[in-house]
């Protein structure tokens, strides 16, 4: 079974926030002091962080869940719990990550170090100390602490080589990367020996690049047919591409037709692949059963591989040297300020937004101080006159999150 893993799923869940503590002084000469619990620690967040020294995405694939370390519990004498370390998360360069359920690219992790917050921890609760104030002098609640942030997403890895070898099925790819490094892929007298691509560095004379062998395509890749489009993602970031043409095919198709529809399903799954630097030769011409008006290889007796890695290495130093530095794409995530207020089918009121939300979440609901508390702490935000304008009347639903509460008027 190959080690080369280059999709997976992953679930990451920021650490929770400890919870506030309730606690009052109680000594010798203060028997009823004041309020003194300390605030929890908050939760770590969870980070994807390109590191170069990660092949593949095989980590994930027998274990896909990361969770960040959850803070501690305040305790009495305002001490404040711990807050979680943030987990990072390691991932190949190159890797995009998706959105599980509509597929969008939320990061894309290009160069090494590049880092995005994938989840993050949840905040601290505050102790009864944090509450006191003239009108309360004893409070008797705290706040809950609040959940880390959870969701599934895709990493997809697409290889940042420098070359990639292109043809059909048994065109001699395999062979002909074993031969001009150290890698040692599957090679066999059969369709589809390659199912994931390799790697190998070539080094050659003032060379010295990154080769890729990607699996062969068949008609149709561009649409998906077969593994077309996990393969045809592999190209994508290649600086050039290496055209190899069957000489020996095994189905008796012409070199010719061979190049015709190897471009075509190229510049069908990204046209600006076409206008990639590229070079196009015949394999196996040791044992040739057509002839082609390209340059021809074996990579069995060496014929041309001087010549053909020469080229490929002033191709390749020509194209690092007129692209840009590459940025990393990253979709930035805007923290939610406010709140809305909506009518749902069955006439409750939905108040949304992460402010409104986090108040009820990290309240002690069977607390009538804390509720008290979270009615003030409305007020002060709005939210009363917002319910209002939408029509809200005493003993209405008001759904918060997964809380509901009855709207009073008034508070």
């Amino acid at each position: 079974m190959s080690n080369f893993v280059d999709e997976a799923q992953l679930n990451v869940r920021g650490g929770d926030g400890g919870a506030g503590c309730i606690s009052f002084r109680r000594e010798s000469h203060t028997p009823k002091g004041g309020p003194d619990g300390g605030d929890g620690g908050s939760g770590g967040d969870v980070w994807l962080q390109a590191d170069r020294n990660v092949a593949s995405l095989l980590a994930f694939r027998d274990h896909p869940h990361r969770r960040g370390p959850s803070g501690t519990h305040g305790s009495g004498n305002q001490r404040h719990g711990a807050s979680g370390a943030d987990l990072t998360v390691y991932v190949p360069e190159g890797t995009t990550v998706r959105h599980h359920e509509t597929d969008s690219i939320i990061a894309d992790l290009v160069g090494h170090g590049d880092r995005w917050l994938a989840a993050r921890g949840g905040r601290g609760g505050k102790g009864n100390a944090r509450f006191l104030s003239n009108a309360r002098r004893a409070p008797t609640f705290a706040e809950q602490g609040e959940y880390g942030e959870e969701r599934w997403l895709r990493l997809e890895l697409r290889l940042m080589a420098d070359a990639a070898l292109v043809g059909f099925p048994n065109a001699g790819k395999s062979t002909l990367i074993a031969a001009v490094s150290a890698a040692k892929p599957k090679i066999a007298n059969y369709p589809f020996t390659t199912l994931v691509p390799n790697l190998g560095v070539v080094r050659f004379r003032d060379h010295e690049f990154v080769v890729a062998d990607i699996p062969g395509l068949i008609e149709g890749a561009a649409e998906g047919r077969g593994l077309g489009h996990q393969f045809l993602r592999h190209v994508e970031r290649t600086r050039v591409l290496v055209v190899l043409l069957d000489l020996a095919p095994m189905d008796g198709r012409s070199p010719e037709d061979q190049e015709r529809i190897l471009l075509d399903e190229l510049g069908r799954y990204k046209p600006e692949l076409l206008t990639r630097p590229r070079v196009v030769v015949g394999t196996k011409a040791d044992v040739a059963q057509f002839e082609t008006e390209h340059p021809s290889i074996s990579a069995v007796t060496h014929q041309g591989l001087d010549e053909l890695m020469g080229q490929l290495g002033t191709l390749i130093e020509a194209a690092r040297g007129s692209e840009p530095t590459p940025e990393t794409y990253v979709v930035h995530r805007p923290i939610e300020e406010g709140f809305s207020v909506t009518r749902e089918s069955d006439g409750a009121f939905r108040l949304a937004g992460r402010s409104a939300e986090r108040v009820v979440a990290m309240a002690d609901l069977t607390n009538i101080e804390a509720l008290d508390y979270i009615h003030q702490r409305f007020r002060k935000m709005g939210v009363e006159k917002a319910l209002a304008r939408a029509g809200a009347r005493e003993g209405d639903l008001v759904r918060i999150g997964d809380i509901e509460l009855e709207y009073v008027e008034g508070l």
